[in-house]
Parts: structure tokens; sequence; C-alpha cells
């Protein structure tokens, strides 16, 4: 067998998927995201074909007699939605009325790392550059603490307006725990060199995401900066959260290089 040959039997025998997605001028369905991210992860060939209409996608679930999108296919069987999809794989689905110790388990873990923080950074005098400092990092914890009570709905919601996200969906996995760690190397003062970048990189993201969402394409979304269960929506404040960030960041890498006042000495 050539080499060309043993290419096209590799090809044949990988695992394909054929995937029906919600892909409207206003709206791109997030599970549909999710479930093109899931699919390529566990070694699928997608055939993504998107529904471009509400036209198409009414269509589509008559034909299937479905009542959601997305739909995945593997060969003739259909496999179903995404929480379908994750039970397909392997992946266990928590039933959502189930009782749950994670928020509680997150808020002390986050409040004991923010302690440990606090308590760091005690040891000089205090002063108004600390009180900035430690005002941006304990929001960006609260912040964080809030998505990762339930970080599968965060994710979800994250990818309605997040320009990143939505190009990689495990960055909306990442964020929470992003910016929990930034706001805490914030109020400790320390390792700057992390907290800068991943504060610059979070916000600055964020914020021209904000921006493309509200003021440009006019989308009426609520905001997953207080968690995926609210009904705050994206707009000014979304925005500002972010453009905190960066000017913390800013600050503090201005600081770290002798040109500002620094919190900590």
């Amino acid at each position: 067998m050539t080499a060309l040959d043993t290419a096209s039997a590799a090809r044949s025998d990988q695992k394909r998927a054929t995937l029906y997605r919600m892909v409207l001028p206003d709206h791109v369905c997030p599970y549909g995201l999710k479930a093109r991210d899931l699919l390529r992860r566990q070694g699928y060939a997608v055939d993504d074909r998107p529904l471009v209409t509400r036209e198409m996608t009414e269509a589509f679930k008559a034909e299937h007699g479905v009542r959601t999108t997305p739909q995945v296919f593997v060969g003739a069987e259909r496999i179903g939605g995404y929480d379908d999809l994750r039970r397909f794989v392997g992946i266990h689905v928590p039933d959502p009325a189930a009782p749950t110790y994670r928020p509680v388990a997150v808020l002390f873990a986050l409040m004991a790392l923010l302690a440990g923080a606090a308590s760091h950074a005690v040891s000089g005098p205090e002063a108004w550059a600390r009180w900035l400092q430690w005002f941006i990092g304990f929001s960006m914890v609260a912040l964080a603490l809030l998505k990762l009570q339930d970080v599968e709905r965060f994710a979800t919601m994250f990818l309605n307006y997040d320009l990143l996200a939505r190009r990689w969906v495990r960055y909306g996995y990442v964020y929470p725990y992003a910016e929990a760690g930034a706001g805490l190397l914030m109020v400790a003062g320390v390792l700057p060199w992390v907290s800068v970048p991943v504060a610059l990189f979070i916000g600055g993201i964020g914020a021209v995401s904000v921006v493309k969402a509200v003021y440009i394409d006019r989308r009426d979304l609520a905001c997953a900066c207080v968690g995926g269960s609210n009904k705050v929506p994206l707009g000014f404040v979304s925005l500002v959260e972010n453009l905190m960030m960066v000017a913390m960041a800013v600050w503090m890498g201005l600081a770290a290089a002798g040109t500002m006042p620094a919190a900590h000495p």
C-alpha cells in the first residue's frame, strides 16, 4: 500500500459527525458552538451545517421531529443536542435540580485565598494606591466567585457575545479562573509579570466584545459578568468592569517599571 493509500484509509477511518446548529444574523446558538468544540476535542471530523434563517431552522426541526437545535448525527444515528452529545461521549451531565455544595465550596475557597492575599499585603502603610489596588482586586475575585458557582452556565452565556470564546469555546471556562488569579495577585501585590498581562488580556478582549455587541451590533443581551443566572444588561457597567481591569493592569505595569507610585513598598 502506498503512502497516499495509507493516508486515504486513515481519513476514511476517522470519526465523523454532522452538526446542525443555528447561526442567525442576530443570534449564534452557544450550545451549537459548544457541541462543535466537544466533537473536535473528541477527535471527530465535523461536517458543520449552519441553519442561517428561522425558516431553515424550523424546516429542519419539522423534518427530523425535534424541538431544539443543535442536533448531532454520527453516521446515520441522531445523537441529539449538546447534553445528549455529552452523554454519548461519556461525560456526566449533572441534574440542574440536584443539590450541590459547589457555590458554598467556591465561596469559601476564594475567600480563604483572598484572606491570604490581603494578609500578605498588610506589612506596609495604607495608602490610596493600595486601596485602589485592593478595590479592583477584590472586585475581580468576587466577580469570579459568582461565575464559578456555575461555570457551565456562565460559559454558555459568555458565548453570546465574547469574541474570543466564540473562536475558542474553552476560553469561557478559563476566564473566571484567570480573573480570580489575577485579582488575588493584585491584592497580594506579587508577580505583576503574571497579573498585569492576564488582566490586560481578559479586560481588553472583554471591552472590545462589549463595544461590538452593544454599541455596534445594537444587541440586547444579559451580561455574564456576575454569573450565568442573572438579568444584568450587557452595556455600560460591563464595559466599565473590563476597562477597570485594563486601567489597573496598566498602572501596576508602570508601577513595576518605577514610573508610578506602588501600593506595596
